[in-house]
């Protein structure tokens, strides 16, 4: 037993003073702050951190289409590492992601010494101190709050490395691509899904619940002063305890630290003209296929970091740095608050009240109501340009100070009337898979029910010639609304409202919500027509059928008149009869997706 304590001893020794000289510098450190570090050693750094801190938990949460592990860092002050524990202990955690882009570098290296400061620097296991002043002892840091901390989300495409993937970026050296292995961009796909890493990070959204986002981009636009821009859902996408402490506590805390700290920042720089500040500046909504914008539909606030692509990456990786910090310190100093107005807002949504307003589908910045803001931009004029033959905004180095409009007032454009729930045939499939990767509570129908619902049926449907994210999205969603009673088939799912994910629900089922599967083809095969008539059987039909109905035959000659390819085109115009005839297809255009408003309804189904 002595013998084994001495060796035990002596292992106990030996990894310690591993601790102690293991070179807990970052490449990008190593490199002069020119660098930023591939895939594996990333990973590799991550493990490191993990072994070197109780503190810290190493664990992944998917893999990528082309085989890569997604890494996932847990810092958490007791190296608790399961949600219910660390919720049940009264954290506050934060999900902190980087490389969605993966071009867009700054949150990997900022957060990777972030988490090395707080677990490894504060702990006395590094000789010599690299980082960032922490201005925080790291145990008050961590007293409240948990990290979750992604370094590079879009794994695949950070791995098509090389030096020209981003025109407008300075530094660093080499970065990673833009989009996944699949060509599509994650961060347009928070609400359709389709990529596999997003799939992932859906779950482990669900599974951790955080109570705060960050995501950390660089901006591309015009040359300013500000090093740092953030944008946050404040206008009135988010529920409306969350939007007035995320405007009034957070926002205002944050701005006034950065500021302390010599990092001015400003709203996330959108122009009225693109490129010209003078022109005025705009807010708008984001929709929920843009990641702020959907953590802010679950009832979580989201902040947006986009740092400006023309300064120095050692500057945007210090102000992406020190913003991190920021939002740590003030959600540990906010915890309780946070964490009480993220469960009022989930309780909210799954209450009676969340049904009585008109739900906001759509928002539209107002271009009548502004304010004057100064404005840290950079003097420059524009010209003609001899090669493009468009304006050139050409930017000096003279800082300057712009009075120039600021337009913010976004206002619903487009509403809806919530359901008590979606009712959703059993053979969408690939929508009801979708509902359960959002986290989305379902009650599947074990028999076939038969019930009235209020649907749509869809008219002038209107498509993208060029695809987008890897779909054609619909161009025009016009319908009827109209009411039927229809078969729903067991293992069709009711899609009850009112729940804590109840907010983003309707953005997807509601054909005109921001993002909806409508808009992006899940239901397309319900516009095709799958039965013809041939013209030698129409022909005949169609002359009787002028003949039985004038106001058929009314209705025939304004339609040639108001479409002149119509009235040339003698397929479609027998089409256009067989469509009208018996025969043709009563559920072509037919939403499959029902709404019901009947409580008797609504409760007999939840049996």
């Amino acid at each position: 037993m002595k013998r084994f304590y001495l060796l035990f001893t002596f292992l106990m020794f030996i990894m310690a003073s591993h601790s102690q000289n293991a070179d807990w510098q970052t490449v990008y450190e190593k490199s002069g702050n020119l660098e930023t570090s591939r895939y594996q050693v990333t990973s590799d750094y991550c493990k490191q951190l993990a072994r070197g801190s109780k503190m810290v938990t190493y664990t992944t949460f998917g893999r990528s289409p082309q085989g890569r592990d997604l890494p996932l860092l847990i810092l958490d002050r007791d190296g608790l590492s399961d949600p219910a524990a660390i919720h049940a202990a009264g954290r506050t955690v934060l999900l902190i992601e980087a490389c969605i882009h993966a071009g867009e570098c700054e949150g990997k290296d900022a957060g990777l010494m972030l988490i090395r400061d707080l677990a490894i620097r504060e702990a006395g296991k590094m000789k010599t101190v690299t980082g960032q002043p922490l201005l925080y002892p790291a145990s008050k840091l961590l007293d409240n709050v948990t990290i979750l901390f992604i370094p590079i989300f879009n794994v695949d495409g950070h791995e098509r490395f090389g030096p020209f993937n981003r025109i407008n970026q300075n530094g660093p050296r080499e970065m990673g691509w833009r989009t996944t292995a699949n060509n599509l961009n994650l961060n347009r796909d928070f609400l359709k899904a389709d990529a596999p890493e997003m799939q992932c990070w859906l779950q482990l959204f669900n599974k951790w619940m955080p109570d705060f986002f960050i995501d950390s981009h660089t901006t591309d636009g015009a040359d300013y002063q500000y090093v740092l821009t953030y944008q946050m859902e404040i206008y009135g996408n988010m529920d409306d305890n969350l939007t007035k402490w995320t405007r009034d506590v957070f926002i205002s805390g944050m701005e006034k630290q950065l500021m302390e700290k010599g990092y001015p920042i400003f709203p996330y720089v959108d122009y009225r003209n693109w490129h010209d500040p003078r022109s005025g500046l705009i807010t708008e909504v984001a929709p929920p296929m843009l990641s702020q914008g959907y953590t802010a539909l679950r009832n979580r606030p989201g902040l947006l970091i986009e740092t400006h692509m023309l300064k120095p990456y050692k500057q945007r990786v210090e102000a992406t740095y020190q913003c991190m910090l920021t939002t740590l310190a003030l959600l540990n100093s906010e915890s309780k608050t946070i964490n009480v107005l993220v469960r009022k807002a989930d309780a909210f949504c799954s209450s009676d009240s969340f049904l009585k307003a008109p739900f906001p589908l759509r928002f539209e910045t107002s271009m009548r109501d502004s304010v004057m803001v100064g404005f840290l931009g950079v003097d420059y004029s524009s010209v003609k340009s001899t090669v493009s033959g468009g304006d050139w905004f050409v930017y000096s180095k003279n800082p300057v100070t712009l009075q120039t409009s600021y337009f913010k007032d976004a206002r619903p454009v487009v509403t809806a009337n919530l359901p008590l729930a979606y009712i959703i045939p059993a053979e969408c499939s690939q929508v009801i898979g979708r509902l359960k990767i959002h986290g989305i509570r379902l009650t599947e129908l074990s028999q076939d029910k038969t019930v009235k619902v209020t649907t749509c049926r869809f008219k002038n449907p209107k498509w993208q010639q060029f695809p987008y994210e890897g779909r054609h999205p619909m161009t025009n969603i016009e319908y009827d609304e109209v009411e039927e009673t229809r078969t729903f088939p067991a293992g069709s799912v009711l899609v009850e409202v009112m729940q804590p994910a109840g907010r983003i629900i309707p953005y997807i089922l509601e054909p005109k919500g921001n993002g909806s599967y409508v808009y992006w083809g899940f239901f397309d095969a319900a516009f095709e027509q799958k039965e013809y008539g041939e013209s030698y059987v129409i022909e005949k039909m169609a002359t009787g059928m002028l003949a039985a109905d004038p106001a058929l035959a009314k209705e025939f000659e304004l339609k040639k008149t108001a479409d002149t390819a119509f009235a040339k085109n003698p397929q479609q115009i027998l089409n256009w009869f067989y469509n009208k005839s018996p025969y043709g297809d009563n559920r072509k255009g037919m939403y499959p997706v029902g709404k019901i408003y009947d409580r008797s309804v609504f409760d007999s189904l939840k049996q």
